[in-house]
């Protein structure tokens, strides 16, 4: 009987409609995820064609075991539909895509702020749409029904399959990587928007980078305290805090003197700012940038960050409870040095748990933990902000009503009508970043705390600014100057100012690398150890300016650091913008 429904099969040619059924089941469970992620403009259009793609993986035994199709289809639908439930009910509660951060953050939470999360975010929708999602599923599944080919040809297809989907991907990225770990890494970013290699990426990955993280807590743990601390503001309440951007050129902020008026709110702030505008980035890359900003390293001396305190542990050194509030990707390979800088703080906050860098995540996300550390009873608070800023993909940074800027008043003439769109969003995001930054100022301002709070960020963007207006983004070996100019100010409270010298009108102008960022942090915070040199705190009487070195420490000469002043921005010109 078996024999004559596949000759019958084939004598009416191959089932193409009950193909296409099995298909869209198999489909169904990494597509609606990936489909709301297209409508809703959270990222680009990679992960649902690797999601469409590794979908026709489940095809291959359908096509081998015809006669058992609804009971394979049952058992791995199963498990389809379990992983599918959990990546797009994360989806619903926090407009991201499941990746391992979201793991780490599971396994970071006890059950109480687990339930706070569940009464906080539940909503009824939710559950309905879980049904309707599950009713759906067992729809498609009552529309299976077994595609015959004769054995030879099964066999050959379902070789064809995998060799399609699995095979060829694989050895591609191998014989195009370095190596084999950065091979294996680039096939799972392939295969993981697809259920359930989303769940197992994740927690691979997430096993991968907690090892790397509790290694570098243990090293850290290691590090002496520093030499014969003194804190001239003991036992007084005070609240510091340090915001940290993100890929933001100071270039592109009227408050800089920018033609468009990109930074309103701060420029209404200027009177109550200390704005330093001649302070550089030792490098155009967030890890490596702060492994400098946030550590006695510097361009010098690049692996002290593995010897000596951050400025986390320097904090808590003084006395001062410490938190950490990010907007960051949380638990990727790249992220982990990020992560233990976290974790050395007394309280976390991650809110970025996105698998993409390249999907919408706003930084205004962070007013409210950051209102909450504020109202915190601790007496001494140190509190670092690192925000997503103006990080490509610019047009994810922002939300609707701050796309300002659409046309080309305002813009260079050498960029292109084909560049236009990117010059522009990346002006609304720092127009975006421009009510995150005063909105943090205004909102630490309203609480009359006793002390200050200092931004800048980790570098700059290249977006068409620089000479033949032909770049973007960032790269250390073709520098230009908006990779590296970024913003630097301070403000502080009235209570601080009291009993502080906070005149620096004759320090804004100075030369700085923010590579020395601890020691001017030291001295406004009124700290001193063996470890300070007061040459190199941008607003002591003793600063010594010093050539601004950029590069990476590790190449050769030849290579390697750069005097910034060769590729020191000129003033820019009238008629080298439009005007209308």
């Amino acid at each position: 009987m078996a024999m004559f429904k596949r000759g019958t099969a084939s004598a009416k040619g191959f089932d193409w409609a009950g193909f296409g059924w099995l298909f869209l089941f198999f489909w169904y469970f990494s597509g609606i995820t990936q489909l709301l992620i297209q409508l809703t403009g959270t990222s680009g259009f990679s992960g649902f064609r690797q999601a469409f793609f590794m979908s026709a993986l489940w095809l291959a035994p359908m096509l081998l075991f015809p006669r058992r199709t609804r009971l394979l289809a049952a058992l791995i639908g199963v498990v389809l539909w379990a992983c599918s439930m959990a990546s797009l009910g994360y989806f619903f509660i926090y407009q991201q895509e499941f990746s391992q951060s979201v793991i780490f953050i599971m396994f970071e939470s006890n059950i109480s702020e687990a339930g706070e999360y569940a009464t906080q975010y539940f909503a009824w929708w939710i559950v309905l749409a879980f049904i309707a999602h599950t009713a759906f599923a067992v729809f498609l599944w009552t529309r299976l029904r077994p595609v015959y080919l004769p054995r030879g040809q099964s066999m050959l297809a379902a070789a064809a399959i995998v060799l399609a989907v699995v095979g060829y991907p694989l050895v591609k990225q191998i014989a195009t990587s370095d190596n084999m770990e950065q091979a294996i890494d680039r096939f799972e970013t392939r295969i993981e928007p697809a259920v359930p290699w989303q769940m197992i990426v994740a927690y691979r990955r997430y096993t991968e980078q907690l090892d790397n993280m509790q290694g570098m807590l243990t090293s850290a743990s290691q590090i002496p305290p520093l030499k014969n601390l003194k804190d001239n503001n003991a036992g007084q309440p005070s609240t510091l805090v340090l915001v940290i951007g993100e890929s933001t050129n100071r270039q592109r902020m009227s408050l800089y003197g920018y033609p468009r008026n990109t930074t309103p709110e701060l420029d209404k702030l200027r009177d109550q700012l200390a704005v330093f505008d001649n302070v550089i980035t030792p490098r155009p890359y967030t890890i490596e940038a702060l492994q400098q900003v946030l550590t006695f390293a510097d361009e010098e001396n690049p692996d002290l960050y593995l010897k000596t305190p951050s400025i986390v542990s320097v904090m808590k050194q003084a006395g001062y409870k410490t938190y950490w509030i990010t907007n960051q990707q949380t638990m990727t390979k790249r992220n982990t040095m990020l992560t233990t800088f976290s974790e050395q703080a007394d309280e976390q906050v991650y809110l970025n748990n996105n698998r993409n860098q390249n999907a919408r995540q706003y930084d205004g996300d962070v007013l409210e933990p950051f209102a909450k550390a504020m109202a915190d009873g601790a007496e001494r608070k140190f509190i670092v902000v690192h925000l997503l800023g103006t990080h490509m993909s610019y047009q994810y940074r922002y939300p609707p009503s701050f796309d300002k800027f659409t046309d080309r008043q305002g813009v260079p003439k050498g960029v292109s009508d084909a560049q236009l769109p990117t010059y522009n969003s990346y002006d609304n995001a720092v127009l975006y970043n421009d009510f995150v930054v005063s909105s943090l100022i205004k909102d630490y301002a309203k609480s009359d705390p006793n002390g200050f709070l200092l931004y800048l960020s980790d570098h700059g963007e290249d977006v068409f600014d620089s000479a033949g207006h032909s770049t973007l983004g960032r790269n250390e070996a073709k520098p230009t100057a908006p990779m590296y100019t970024i913003p630097f100010m301070a403000y502080a409270s009235p209570k601080w100012r009291e009993s502080h010298n906070w005149n620096f009108a004759g320090d804004l102008q100075r030369p700085y690398s923010s590579s020395q960022l601890i020691h001017t942090w030291a001295d406004l915070a009124g700290l001193s150890f063996d470890e300070w040199d007061h040459s190199k705190s941008l607003v002591s009487d003793s600063f010594t300016p010093r050539p601004l070195m950029i590069g990476n420490p590790y190449e050769t000469k030849q290579k390697g650091l750069i005097d910034f002043s060769l590729i020191k921005p000129k003033k820019t010109e009238p008629n080298e913008v439009v005007l209308k």
